[in-house]
Order: structure tokens, then sequence, then C-alpha cells
């Protein structure tokens, strides 16, 4: 991570070594905070923000899940963000909103929460490396099962839920694998630690269902956009390690990660053993789309203007 000048909280400028916390800052303890994981790329009109209206939508969203304060809005938390992009002068980077409890008293239930909310931006390239978004990375399916969304709401973007995803991560590169494929309880796939996956079988593009306990990833919503305008159908529907296992094509989307294609699951080989041609093909135009080189998607920009 290469560090900026300065990250936004509570409406203030505050420079990036003084952005601190106390240690009993309840969020530490018991994970009760919410953030979004966002982009801003370079396009030749300056720095864009992609999708920042959704992004925004869901941390506001996963603040009422978890009963969480934040006195912005979401047009207010744009601007905000614009701003700082512009103050720490950067082209392109990668923005973590977080609205959390905050030093006030501890135990489980606060009583008297403080909440805080503060969005830092950095410059930071691929997730997963150059490397997997040209030839894709290995995965192992995890024996680590994804939290129901009956525990933990899959659809709010908790501190709390990750948890379970560093544990499936961390045991996946401690195997010598770059990414981890979580199953729900009922032994269907369901996402990986931080990406939603999507396979294609004969042409056809499967994803799993949100009743699979996902995330309703934007980049996912964006993908099976791009797709449907490419006259291809996007089937969401329970799929099986077999699934998996016999696709022709497999790739994870995420803020993070993009559209990085999945070469090999559990030493398996799977389609062609690298990125497949219409992984390419979706891939090629959701980076054209985020880089303002497709006009058909310019509503999906944000862009940071002095």
């Amino acid at each position: 991570m290469n560090p900026c000048e300065f990250i936004w909280v509570n409406g203030e400028y505050v420079a990036w070594e003084s952005a601190s916390t106390h240690i009993l800052t309840h969020t530490l303890h018991y994970g009760s905070g919410v953030f979004e994981g966002i982009r801003a790329y370079t396009t030749d009109n300056g720095p864009a923000i992609f999708k920042a209206k959704e992004h925004y939508e869901r941390l506001l969203e996963s603040c009422r899940a978890y009963d969480i304060s934040c006195n912005y809005t979401e047009e207010e938390l744009i601007k905000a963000t614009q701003s700082l992009i512009l103050k720490n002068k950067l082209p392109s980077c990668y923005i973590r909103p977080i609205v959390f409890t905050n030093y006030g008293s501890i135990g489980i239930i606060p009583s008297k929460p403080v909440f805080t909310t503060a969005i830092a931006v950095w410059e930071w390239g691929s997730y997963l490396g150059d490397q997997g978004l040209s030839t894709g990375i290995r995965c192992v399916i995890s024996d680590i099962i994804k939290t129901p969304s009956s525990s933990m709401p899959s659809s709010a973007k908790s501190c709390a839920n990750y948890a379970n995803s560093f544990l499936a991560k961390k045991k996946a590169i401690n195997e010598g694998y770059d990414e981890a494929i979580l199953l729900n309880q009922a032994g269907f796939i369901s996402e990986g630690p931080g990406e939603n996956i999507f396979i294609i079988k004969h042409g056809q593009l499967f994803t799993p269902t949100l009743a699979d306990d996902i995330l309703k990833g934007i980049t996912r919503d964006t993908v099976i956009t791009i797709a449907n305008d490419m006259g291809i159908e996007t089937i969401e529907k329970q799929l099986t390690i077999e699934d998996l296992l016999t696709s022709d094509e497999c790739f994870f989307t995420g803020t993070a990660a993009e559209v990085t294609p999945i070469r090999e699951i559990n030493n398996q080989t799977i389609g062609n053993g690298g990125k497949g041609h219409l992984t390419s093909t979706i891939q090629s135009a959701y980076f054209n789309i985020v880089k303002g080189k497709d006009n058909n998607y310019a509503s999906w920009l944000t862009m940071c203007n002095d």
C-alpha cells in the first residue's frame, strides 16, 4: 500500500499518519462496522469513480442492516470522495469508505455508541496480480464454509463478515493457491473470500443465486449487464463443485479482483488452462467501460474534476 497525504474523517481532512482511533474502539473488538470497496480509474478526462452511487447506496444499506448511524447522505459521501481524490492528486485509486462504532463504551452492545465515517484512498494495482488478470489464477475449494445469511446477512459488507474470508483465503495461500472458493452450508458454490464467481459452459454464463449466501456484487451486476448487451444471458442457479470443474471457463468478479480468470481449481485445469475467449471478451469490455472508453456506459462513471 502506498500511503497518501490525507484521509477524510467525519468531514475533515486528516493526515494519513494521524488518522487513528482508541485501542478500545468497539469495532476492533466486535466487528461493528461496515465498509465498501470502490475504484476510481484514469480516463482521458481525469479520474472517474466507477458506480459511486451504487456503492454508497449499498454502504448505507449495510449501516441499516447493522443499526449503525452514518451522518452523511449518499451525495455527500460521493462529493467527499471526489474532493479527497483530487486533494491527494491521484489519477486512479482504490477507495475504502468505512462507518464504524468508535470508542465510547465497551461491551457487545455499547451503551452510548459513537459512530465515525471515514474514507481512505490509495494507489492499488490488481488485487490478484497483473499476471492473474492475464493468464488466470489457481484456486482451491475451501473446507471453511461461507457464513450463512441467516447468521450474518451476506447482503451487508460488515467488517465482522470478513473474518470468514480471512480464514479461507489464509488457508488457501498457505497451501500454495492464489485464492479460495467457499461453499455454503448446503454444499453449493457460494463465492470467493472477496469475489463473486461465474462459469461458462457451452457459451452460456452461470453464477450462483443470491440465496447461496453471496454478496450482491456491483461488479457481478455489471458483468451480467455487459453479457446481456452482448446477447449472452446469465443464468443464476445453484452450482456444484462438478459444475466448476467441468466448466469451459471460470472467472471471479469484484471491485478489487475486477474480472480475473480462474485457470485451475483443486489442481485441475479449467478449460484451456488460461483466459478463455468469452472471459477475455467480457474483461476487455469491462476495462473499456471503467476507463471511459465506451460512451454507452458513461453514466456509470462519476468524474472527479476541479
